[in-house]
């Protein structure tokens, strides 16, 4: 399947943020590859967003901790549509607000940076051939600001270390693939009322705005960031 449409794919987006993103990147047009770990939940998010968009959704079973699964995917895009455009690492796991570090079961904080640590970093070694075939090249980790170390405080070990972690990745990443212009940023959605964040939040179509802002950077906008809105945020 060719298409001069940009190709994105987002991790995680049967529902919440990642369903939202890919919503809102397929209205400006791209064809999305939506991704869950179940493939009639990602069949099911694209049958229903589908009418709604202007661009292509396609259904993708992908589950990022199993890395044969990951590099499949990786060699089915490349057969079917040559390169891909955007990557939006968005799945992730356990907001475990009533953990705490003193006591927290590390066999818990292991599972956990599978998912959005590891996942994130193995999806994104998976794809960056396909990445550096983009005339540009748009990498999204999803973040949160429980990451930050300057604004850290107690509770939530397991999300919040997984996300400062991630936020190291993407201070890696940005820095060894500046040179082959592919531009790499976390982004926290902020505290947005999905399944994960709870009631309360904001409008999952804010937080999805801020990923679909940085996966579609123009080639002169910023690399290694850490934003949400648009503006940046404190490490």
């Amino acid at each position: 399947m060719s298409t001069t449409a940009p190709v994105s794919l987002v991790t995680g987006a049967n529902r919440g943020i990642g369903r939202e993103t890919a919503r809102q990147l397929a209205a400006l047009g791209h064809t999305v590859l939506l991704c869950a770990r179940r493939r009639e939940d990602a069949e099911q998010a694209v049958a229903e967003l589908a009418p709604t968009v202007a661009g292509t959704l396609l259904p993708r079973r992908l589950d990022v901790t199993e890395a044969d699964g990951v590099r499949g995917l990786a060699r089915s895009t490349q057969t079917e549509f040559g390169r891909l455009d955007v990557l939006v690492n968005n799945a992730a796991v356990n907001y475990d607000t009533a953990r705490r570090a003193v006591s927290a079961d590390l066999d818990e904080v292991r599972r956990t940076l599978e998912t959005n640590l590891f996942g994130a970093w193995r999806t994104a070694q998976a794809f960056l051939p396909l990445l550096r075939r983009s005339a540009h090249p748009r990498l999204v980790n999803v973040s949160s600001e429980s990451g930050s170390l300057e604004h850290m405080s107690g509770g939530t070990p397991a999300y919040g270390i997984s996300k400062a972690a991630l936020n190291a990745l993407t201070r890696k990443l940005a820095d060894e693939l500046r040179a082959e212009r592919i531009l790499v940023n976390a982004v926290c959605p902020g505290w947005v009322a999905t399944d994960m964040g709870g009631p309360g939040g904001g409008p999952v179509e804010q937080g999805a705005a801020g990923i679909v802002w940085a996966a579609t950077l123009p080639d002169s906008g910023p690399t290694g960031g850490f934003f949400r809105d648009g503006e940046p945020l404190a490490w």
